[in-house]
């Protein structure tokens, strides 16, 4: 690999384990600060869903063969999350502060600083066993709290709100049937990002 497709992954992983570890600090310091589940998404909202906007660009890696991912395993991950946090939880703000967000949240924070750190040292040739082993075990733990005990949980508290505001009632479907359909494949399309 060149040089300068190395800098450009260093750079990038380097930027999102920052930006990941500035929304953990967020959500940690709402959840000190009022002693509440309640604010995760007032904390750090906006800027999870500008990192997550900004991970296109590992679709874009994988297509055009700057990792070895490929395209569809990272355009699947990505899509879930957006669909989570675009069509979702930035259109119903009735369930924005619900404990569910700060589970979501929370979960994602950890992994993705792990993660980034990890994909980042490993580039550099510094990445400590520690991290490694983090890297391939704490997702045992982080990946079923994120998934069902925070985005499904959402979803279907969500539910109520997606048929009350007919959201997204311009598509050829019902929004609302197609997340219900999604609450049930979602293990099962989880399992294949995992």
């Amino acid at each position: 690999m060149s040089q300068l497709s190395n800098f450009y992954l260093i750079s990038y992983n380097s930027l999102q384990f920052l930006g990941w570890a500035i929304s953990l600090f967020f959500i940690l310091r709402s959840f000190i600060s009022t002693k509440s589940f309640n604010g995760a998404y007032a904390s750090s909202g906006d800027f999870i869903s500008l990192l997550q906007a900004v991970s296109f660009l590992e679709v874009l890696h994988g297509a055009i063969g700057l990792v070895p991912s490929g395209m569809l395993l990272p355009l699947m991950q990505w899509s879930g999350r957006t669909n989570f946090l675009f069509a979702i939880l930035r259109q119903i703000v009735e369930v924005q502060e619900l404990p569910s967000v700060f589970i979501t949240f929370l979960a994602w924070s950890l992994s993705e600083v792990i993660r980034y750190s990890h994909y980042a040292l490993s580039r550099l040739g510094i990445c400590p066993f520690w991290l490694s082993y983090l890297r391939y075990t704490a997702f045992i733990v982080l990946y079923p709290i994120g998934v069902f005990t925070g985005e499904m949980w959402l979803m279907y508290e969500a539910l109520p709100f997606i048929k009350k505001k007919n959201l997204f009632d311009w598509l050829p479907f019902s929004f609302d049937s197609s997340v219900k359909v999604l609450l049930v494949c979602y293990p099962f399309i989880k399992l294949e990002e995992g």
